[in-house]
């Protein structure tokens, strides 16, 4: 999935909440504040780290590994800030980046297809989180490149270079490895992680095709997918079982308002991490994208082993280095076939 282009390294932006940024590059990062650009990378580094990190800790740390209702309920935090947001645009022009909220019947049952796939995609990708170790976790869910080429060429026609497909055979090669030498495996944990690689794939096709229902206008798009994916979860939800559980069972955490600062926290850092994709995209250049994607991913499986001390074996090292080498290889082809146009 990539917000641009729809072919990103499938690393830098997949732990969003919401549909990102869908910007045409504005500024050569050649133009702007060296400090700008750092604050810029340090911000996205801190937003999309958190996104993982407290995920995992509320399914994990705090007895509460309801991953559909994490969801939902962050989804609903980030839809109150979009409407905060909105409004305080009218006021100040600083945040008037994103338009007053609309809700139109007809432009919402276009929007609907790429909802679903968003909401899969989302439900998935939490109950992949919930199943593996972080130091896994990208390795579990790195097969979106490999999707995106599938989708790519079985949705939409078109065929990819020989270097990228080589890209997507490393990247296979260390999930194929990192999943057989993994510790703490778990077949749950894979099969989500797969299938939400997949749907990461979609969403990026899907929504290229979905922006001209809303003039191109991708603030616009958040409205009606954020809406929309809090109705589509909620039955979800609900037939699974896990809202009468937790109204049966977790009283105790249900009074608790730390846990309740903590799950908003969440939903704050989700809605935040498409802010960081906006300003990455118009103040800094493609291919530090791809870098600071790689490197994101680098530095979050080497701080999940120093938190959760998760064990690492020596093949489940190697399929993490081959999957993380691949996906940036793969985001460096990428760049310099745009580069070359």
């Amino acid at each position: 999935m990539n917000r641009r282009d729809g072919n990103g390294t499938g690393n830098e932006d997949e732990e969003a909440f919401l549909p990102g940024p869908t910007v045409q590059r504005v500024s050569a990062e050649k133009h702007n504040p060296v400090g700008l650009i750092v604050a810029v990378i340090t911000f996205y580094f801190i937003i999309s780290l958190s996104v993982v990190f407290l995920n995992k800790f509320i399914m994990s740390g705090s007895d509460f590994p309801y991953a559909l209702f994490v969801t939902w309920y962050q989804l609903v935090v980030a839809l109150v800030l979009l409407l905060i947001w909105a409004q305080a645009g009218k006021s100040y022009a600083i945040l008037s980046i994103i338009p007053p909220y609309e809700f139109d019947l007809r432009i919402a049952k276009k929007v609907a297809p790429l909802t679903f796939v968003y909401v899969m995609m989302l439900a998935l990708n939490n109950l992949c989180l919930k199943y593996v170790e972080v130091t896994f976790y990208q390795v579990a869910r790195s097969l979106s490149i490999n999707f995106t080429i599938l989708f790519t060429y079985m949705i939409l026609g078109k065929t990819t270079s020989m270097p990228a497909i080589v890209a997507c055979g490393i990247v296979f090669l260390g999930f194929a490895i990192g999943s057989y030498g993994e510790i703490n495996f778990s077949w749950a944990g894979i099969f989500y992680g797969v299938g939400s690689s997949a749907f990461v794939a979609l969403y990026g096709i899907y929504v290229q095709k979905t922006l001209a229902a809303v003039d191109n206008n991708q603030w616009r798009l958040l409205h009606y997918n954020t809406t929309l994916a809090i109705i589509f979860l909620f039955p979800l939800v609900l037939f699974s079982g896990e809202l009468s559980e937790i109204l049966a069972t977790k009283t105790e955490i249900l009074s608790d308002m730390g846990f309740w600062a903590l799950m908003t926290l969440t939903g704050v850092t989700g809605f935040g991490i498409n802010i960081a994709m906006f300003l990455q995209v118009k103040y800094t250049s493609a291919l530090t994208n791809t870098i600071c994607g790689t490197a994101k991913a680098c530095v979050q499986t080497v701080m999940a082993a120093m938190i959760f001390r998760n064990p690492i074996s020596e093949l489940n090292g190697l399929g993490i280095l081959l999957a993380l080498f691949g996906s940036g290889y793969y985001g460096w082809v990428r760049y310099k076939e745009r580069v070359g146009k």
